[in-house]
């Protein structure tokens, strides 16, 4: 048995001693796609162990993640850190081998995976970065950006529709450094691929305009390697590399449905052991053949990483202004912008998606390398960067994207680029159509990413598009994911607040805004945003009447409801609410300064879902929130249809302060 071959079954018995171990698990593809694995990670992917963060390494995705034990097998025989404790410990509580693969949380993790096609999609924003710094920071005799980008997809990735979305937009922009492997198995977990998944898929993804090549073979390491040698060649297109391979390679349940999800059992695993020539008298057994083999990769990675450093610091002297932006580019530093007057200047009323458009464009700036674009909805969102370019296949140094109608792909594909590193990302579509990214800006939450949703059209106030386009359950729907800070400004000067506050923000921020105008307040106070809350408009009394907090354009309401009541003798504090979860981390004697206890008399003003608001009104509060869809017609009589209207905030003020 060649050393070549060693490896590749040494993949397929530790990925199927880990399932079996933890009783738990999915042996079928790493045992059916190791020599995929192989031929790409001991063959041709340039990586260093050493260093797993250097900056022009390829990547390496494993899209259908639920069969991470090939990759946790990977990591620890490239020498990741990953042990073979690590691997006996797969599924375990606080293991470093969780049941799909978590970026943060696994070094040598690209990103996490799972949820079938995102992947894939992440993959395309890796290759989307990868040609864009290439563009802007290459001279001749200098790639100082040169990478690829590998991504494995099974065939529920591929049955999955946002691989569509995204892989359609990365032959439209031909991606030609992504280069993906279609495990083509045939097999699915409820049986033959045959029962619901019929199409050529070679074909579909020729007309979406990439190089589709085909392995008979999946175990013929050769062929693969040759495979991935004629998808480099090609610079015009990306790769799609179909290669037919038998899920549970070498065990005695091979290409049946019931290896895909479940331990092969100890009986089972003997005799795949024997099938393959392995010893079957010990567990988790590598030889020594086998770390011979992947330390000669492992070396060529770090000289690999030593001849670019060496390229770096040529280019550094000969191009030491472009060597600095680049270094800038990747230190991803906010510059501290809080005290920029220009940033925060607004003499008008206007709609919180064009103070957000202005917002941008003057952080362009300060911030070179913002990349990002909008769902085929630019010119309403207000999210085009004037003078930037357009990123595309003819133009690489363009820093406006164009998605076309791909919300979920966008998300997904922003993602990966964050991940990426060297850009600040942000994407953006109508608040209504967040339901279609939901799972991606999931993931943005669980990896931690920067990654800037910029969301309008926010309510009722779309007035004439109707119930479909009305948001009213989205808000409470982002608030509940774990580690998205979702914002809501009231003006234009809230809304600056709300950009910076992304910006700097170590996780995904969501910027909700209006299609019709906001006034101006003069009292309104950026840097009380990054509390959360704040009182826009205190009362008279050291202790108000009633509280009134609104979130956007109700606050509107809660002001003029503020006068009005004023009038009737009752005193009234407005707080401004942008972001709950802001709002949340602040010390108690803080979040008590804005509401305090013993002011039950609150009224809570939202035009969308009355849910999670309960909390800051208490039992004695009231609410001015939507409870139904909304309605087609002009914005002002849709909110008087659904009475979130200043008379309204009035009538329930009035009826708590009489408790």
């Amino acid at each position: 048995m060649s050393n070549n071959l060693k490896t590749v079954n040494a993949i397929r018995i530790l990925s199927a001693e880990g399932v079996q171990k933890a009783n738990s698990g999915h042996p079928g593809l790493p045992m059916g796609s190791a020599a995929i694995a192989y031929a790409v990670w001991g063959k041709k992917m340039v990586h260093n162990p050493k260093d797993p963060d250097w900056q022009n390494r390829d990547r390496f995705v494993l899209s259908a993640g639920h069969g991470s034990m090939l990759l946790y097998s990977l990591l620890h025989l490239y020498g990741y850190g990953l042990t073979i404790d690590d691997l006996k410990n797969f599924r375990q509580l606080d293991s470093r081998t969780p049941g799909h693969p978590e970026y943060g949380h696994t070094t040598g993790i690209e990103t996490t995976t799972g949820p079938l096609g995102q992947g894939v999609s992440n993959a395309v924003g890796f290759a989307m970065a990868e040609a864009h710094l290439a563009a802007k920071f290459n001279r001749p005799g200098y790639d100082v950006v040169d990478h690829y980008t590998y991504a494995l997809v099974g065939d529920g990735c591929m049955m999955e529709g946002i691989s569509s979305e995204a892989c359609s937009l990365a032959g439209t922009l031909g991606l030609s450094k992504l280069i993906v492997f279609y495990d083509d198995n045939d097999i699915s977990i409820e049986g033959h691929t045959d029962i619901a998944f019929r199409e050529d898929v070679g074909k579909r993804f020729e007309a979406y305009n990439w190089q589709v090549i085909k392995v008979d073979d999946g175990n013929d390491i050769d062929v693969i390697a040759r495979a991935v040698d004629k998808a480099k060649a090609d610079t015009e297109r990306p790769s799609l590399i179909v290669v037919k391979t038998v899920i549970g390679y070498g065990c005695p349940k091979q290409g049946q449905a019931c290896v895909h999800g479940e331990p092969l059992g100890a009986a089972d695993l003997l005799e795949t052991k024997k099938t393959l020539g392995w010893p079957v008298d010990q567990d988790f057994y590598v030889p020594a053949e086998v770390y011979e083999d992947t330390k000669s990769t492992i070396e060529a990675g770090a000289a690999a990483q030593r001849a670019w450093e060496d390229l770096m610091k040529k280019y550094r002297t000969e191009y030491p202004e472009l060597a600095a932006e680049y270094d800038v580019w990747h230190q991803n530093n906010v510059p501290n912008l809080w005290n920029d007057k220009e940033l925060f200047n607004f003499s008008s009323a206007a709609a919180t998606r064009n103070s957000s458009g202005e917002v941008l464009n003057r952080l362009t700036k300060h911030i070179p390398n913002l990349f990002g674009g909008s769902a085929d909805l630019a010119p309403s969102t207000k999210t085009y960067m004037k003078g930037k370019g357009d990123f595309s296949k003819e133009d690489r140094t363009g820093a406006n994207l164009h998605f076309g109608v791909r919300e979920h792909a966008m998300a997904a594909i922003g993602n990966g680029l964050a991940l990426h590193g060297g850009l600040t990302p942000y994407v953006s579509t109508f608040f209504v159509f967040s339901d279609y990214m939901k799972h991606s800006m999931r993931l943005s939450a669980l990896m931690g990413l920067r990654l800037t949703y910029v969301l309008t059209h926010d309510s009722i106030g779309v007035g004439e598009d109707g119930p479909t386009h009305q948001p009213i359950e989205q808000l409470v729907s982002l608030r509940s994911i774990p580690g998205m800070t979702v914002i809501r400004p009231a003006d234009s000067k809230e809304t600056a607040a709300a950009w910076l506050i992304a910006l700097e923000n170590s996780g995904p921020t969501t910027l909700v805004l209006t299609r019709q105008n906001l006034p101006l307040y003069e009292e309104s106070n950026p840097e009380a945003v990054r509390k959360g809350a704040y009182i826009l408009q205190d009362s008279d009394k050291k202790t108000p009447d009633v509280i009134l907090i609104g979130t956007g354009s109700e606050v509107e309401f809660c002001v003029k409801a503020k006068a009005e009541l004023k009038a009737r003798g009752i005193d009234a504090r407005v707080v401004s609410m942008p972001s709950m979860e802001l709002f949340e981390k602040q010390p108690d004697t803080y979040r008590e300064s804005v509401l305090p206890d013993k002011v039950r008399a609150r009224v809570g003003v939202e035009a969308a879902s009355q849910v999670g608001w309960h909390k800051y009104i208490g039992l004695d509060g009231e609410l001015v929130c939507m409870n139904s869809y909304g309605a087609s017609g002009p914005a002002n009589l849709v909110y008087e249809r659904f009475n979130i209207t200043t008379e309204a905030v009035v009538e329930k003020a009035l009826k708590v302060v009489k408790k």
